[in-house]
């Protein structure tokens, strides 16, 4: 199998490593959001190295995607890929787009409303099943709060 194909198994695949591939990604997904939470109350010595080896993480992975995207103009231009560039910036020019890193928690958003990761999710956890609306409410209202905050 060739790293397009193994990329796209992984991505958009019914596989178990394709599940902990994304089960992965949600983790990663949400230490960083815990990250730039604590970071915001820091002062910024020391965060840049953190940043940047996390933007260089989401940049291999919006380069992933975009590469087995087989629309690659539409992913760009889509909402999610503008906020993914402006998070990237962020991260990786700190200085020009710091006031941009709050829209690494649409990366949240986006795996949540992902179909493959809800159907996994409510396949996965009871918990999950009861609650989803819930979780899906508290999600859309932090996300709207970390925008709001920002603006």
């Amino acid at each position: 199998m060739g790293l397009k194909a193994r990329l796209k198994e992984l991505y958009d695949g019914s596989s178990a490593d394709a599940h902990r591939f994304r089960y992965g990604l949600l983790v990663f997904d949400l230490v960083t959001i815990a990250f730039v939470i604590i970071s915001s109350f820091l002062q910024s010595t020391g965060t840049e190295i953190a940043d940047a080896i996390v933007g260089v993480v989401l940049l291999a992975d919006f380069a992933a995607r975009l590469w087995i995207s087989p629309s690659r103009l539409r992913m760009l231009l889509h909402p999610y890929g503008i906020a993914d560039m402006l998070v990237l910036v962020s991260l990786l020019a700190p200085i020009v787009g710091e006031g941009f890193a709050f829209l690494r928690v649409l990366r949240v958003f986006r795996l949540l409303r992902s179909y493959q990761m809800l159907s996994r999710l409510r396949q996965d956890f009871k918990w999950f099943r009861d609650n989803e609306q819930t979780v899906l409410a508290a999600t859309n209202l932090g996300i709207f709060m970390f925008i709001m905050t920002a603006i």
